[in-house]
């Protein structure tokens, strides 16, 4: 008889271990698929508010397309004013800066009714049929934006201490 409480025990030990091992195996694909969605929906979420972000970017660098046209207007206005008054000394001169207002005039309003996306491919295009042209004036302008920036850091700033004179006793920053 006590072999058979024991084998019974057994049983009941074994039908536990399953049971739990089943609970386990749930909670554990539950858990998973709990964190898969959750997944999907951080997915779509970041995705949605990139598709904002990249709308709401895009909607500023075309009114500020819009603001860059409008200066260049008034730049071509302020050069024929110019021009107007150099008329009387220089009529060459005053009408090469007549023709260059109304190049710059024509370039604000050819750039007024344009987005982003197009400029980006105009640009694109220009670069493919000149990419000889596109690239050396990118290195003038990397040369240039260099020497820049090496003049920048080597102008060094007056000394904020004073400085003092043993020979007539002054103190040199005041004068």
């Amino acid at each position: 008889m006590s072999d058979q409480t024991f084998q019974g025990d057994n049983r009941k030990e074994s039908s536990n271990t399953e049971k739990i091992r089943a609970a386990a195996g749930d909670a554990f694909f539950k858990a998973a698929d709990m964190a898969r969605d959750a997944g999907e929906k951080a997915k779509r979420a970041a995705s949605g508010t990139a598709a904002s972000m990249t709308d709401s970017v895009t909607g500023l660098l075309n009114e500020q397309i819009a603001v860059g046209a409008q200066s260049a207007s008034r730049l071509a206005g302020a050069m024929r004013l110019a021009a107007d008054d150099l008329s009387k000394e220089s009529p060459l001169l005053a009408g090469v800066v007549r023709t260059a207002a109304g190049n710059v005039d024509s370039y604000a309003s050819r750039l007024e009714n344009q987005t982003v996306d197009e400029l980006t491919k105009t640009a694109s295009a220009y670069t493919r049929r000149q990419p000889a042209l596109v690239f050396g004036l990118a290195a003038l302008a990397g040369f240039f934006a260099f020497r820049t920036f090496k003049n920048a850091q080597s102008v060094s700033a007056p000394p904020i201490q004073p400085t003092y004179n043993h020979q007539t006793g002054f103190d040199e920053s005041h004068g």
